[in-house]
């Protein structure tokens, strides 16, 4: 049994933000699945969205929040967000973070590119296209020389611990395969999002929904579920991994073709390709359905390799070059907008629990999240939800918390875990992915059904991982089939019309219900 004063469950930029924070007046335990490094933060390429002109371009960011999210964004959430981003991205400045800049002779300010969905250009990134890596090495360097945060690399979350209806603490695998307690006066899930529950995805390996699934098993609320974005972008090749086109490229001009080489967003939304994510995602859908589609940037007269210089190192790999060659495109999995369901200063349903960034769901982004905006809700909403935690977080020294005993099962073998994953991954990509009917639904229900009576068993990361996956899946489906209605990146075929009453879908226990 160990005790700290605060658990932070994920080390990205949500839950740095508010160890930071939390380590001002405790301790703090900062548990990772992998290596530091290694998040959702890290692989977010184009930027962060923030408003640092002033009071007319807070008040714009939240109009394109707003609108991007069609007619589902908590807007008290995205007044927190725009307000507070530019204090918060002030601080990452203050430790360290190398935002790209202008030559000297230019001014040497701060770039800013241009989203889709943004009417002005907001966006700052690092080394052109590689802004989470460099917020996260800047944060992590912060971290470790502050002598009250412990961090805990290769461990994975196993389930949360819930005393007379508070979270007190959760069970942790180790790297070596053993079981921790570790009890703590307020827990943070700061885990990231769930990319891993489809098939092609551009999410790394470690986000298969923990956080989330460990909440909804605890019984919290988690909401929104049936939102996930589909980044319309990411590389198309056999036998090439799903790797992230950055929107910053159509920012910069990318035009998008298809297979006859015409542009044909003017089809779509007037916006062109700087159109909502959900728009561009399903309009490439849909000419896909004929031939390839592929990035077009052979007008574009910069030096595209100095700006990109990550996705141009990844791009020759296949002998192809921004601003010679066609890129073919295809969307996938990126951005899970549900999660479990906090108000704006982080809390959970249940005391004791809260959560922030990619694992959460203030409403902040509705049912379609603004480009860019992503690394922004973890830094504001970590720093809130910290606040809160020492406000609200028991300080009394608890006694030996009940820890329900583990299954000790043998467990499944590695070669037959994976199969299964691979199994619920391409079913949730065939029937429930980028779009949606009643029929393909209930279709994955069934599957899902099939797979829970064949669930890995033991204690293995792999086998937590596949369980998480599956609360997950359900939660994605049951939320699916609720809403009967297109909005944002939830698009039925056989419901294609939005509802006149917008309302957020809400699971607790097995019961869903819509609220406004």
């Amino acid at each position: 049994m160990e005790r700290f004063d605060f658990l932070v469950i994920g080390a990205g930029i949500a839950g740095l933000s508010a160890a930071i924070r939390l380590a001002k007046t405790g301790t703090v335990l900062v548990v990772t699945k992998e290596e530091l490094a290694e998040s959702n933060t890290a692989y977010a390429q184009g930027g962060i969205a923030v408003a640092m002109g002033g009071d007319e371009d807070v008040a714009l960011h939240l109009e394109d929040t707003v609108a991007a999210g069609d007619g589902l964004v908590n807007r008290e959430a995205a007044a927190v967000l725009v307000s507070e981003g530019p204090r918060r991205v002030a601080e990452l400045l203050e430790w360290g973070t190398a935002f790209d800049r202008y030559p000297a002779g230019e001014g040497g300010g701060l770039m800013r590119t241009r989203e889709g969905a943004h009417s002005l250009s907001r966006i700052l990134h690092a080394n052109g296209d590689a802004t989470g890596k460099e917020i996260a090495v800047s944060l992590l360097r912060h971290v470790r020389e502050i002598p009250a945060i412990e961090l805990m690399e290769w461990t994975t979350s196993v389930d949360l611990i819930v005393e007379n209806g508070r979270v007190v603490g959760a069970t942790l695998l180790d790297g070596e395969g053993g079981l921790r307690v570790v009890q703590a006066g307020a827990v943070l899930l700061a885990s990231g999002g769930a990319g891993q529950v489809y098939s092609d995805t551009t999410n790394p390996a470690v986000a298969t929904g923990d956080g989330i699934a460990m909440a909804y098993r605890a019984g919290a609320a988690v909401s929104d579920m049936e939102f996930y974005q589909f980044h319309p972008t990411a590389f198309s090749a056999v036998g090439a991994p799903r790797f992230l086109l950055s929107e910053a490229l159509r920012g910069e001009g990318a035009y998008l073709v298809n297979e006859k080489g015409e542009r044909f967003m003017e089809r779509y939304h007037p916006l062109l390709e700087l159109a909502p994510r959900d728009v561009v995602a399903r309009a490439i859908t849909r000419e896909g359905m004929d031939g390839p589609v592929y990035l077009d940037m052979r007008h574009v007269k910069k030096d595209l390799q100095a700006r990109f210089p990550g996705i141009s190192r990844f791009l020759a790999k296949y002998r192809l070059e921004l601003g010679r060659d066609l890129i073919p495109v295809r969307p996938a999995a990126h951005y899970l907008m549900g999660g479990v369901k906090t108000d704006v200063q982080g809390r959970s349903s249940l005391p004791g629990l809260y959560a922030a960034g990619e694992a959460a769901c203030t409403g902040v982004h509705g049912a379609n999240r603004l480009a860019s905006n992503s690394l922004l809700e973890g830094l504001v909403f970590g720093a809130m939800a910290a606040e809160t935690m020492i406000a609200e977080a028991r300080r009394d020294e608890a006694g030996a918390c009940v820890v329900a005993p583990v299954a000790s099962a043998r467990p499944t073998s590695e070669a037959a875990t994976e199969k299964w994953i691979k199994e619920l991954r391409e079913l949730m990509w065939k029937y429930a992915g980028l779009l949606r009917d009643a029929d393909g639904l209930n279709l994955a229900k069934r599957g899902l059904d099939a797979l829970a009576a064949a669930m890995p068993k033991g204690l293995t990361r792999r086998a937590v991982e596949a369980r998480n996956l599956h609360v997950v899946a359900e939660l994605i489906v049951a939320s699916a089939l609720g809403r009967e209605e297109s909005r944002g990146a939830h698009f039925r075929n056989d419901f294609p019309l939005r509802n006149e009453i917008a309302k957020h879908s809400v699971m607790q226990r097995g019961r869903l219900e819509f609220v406004a």
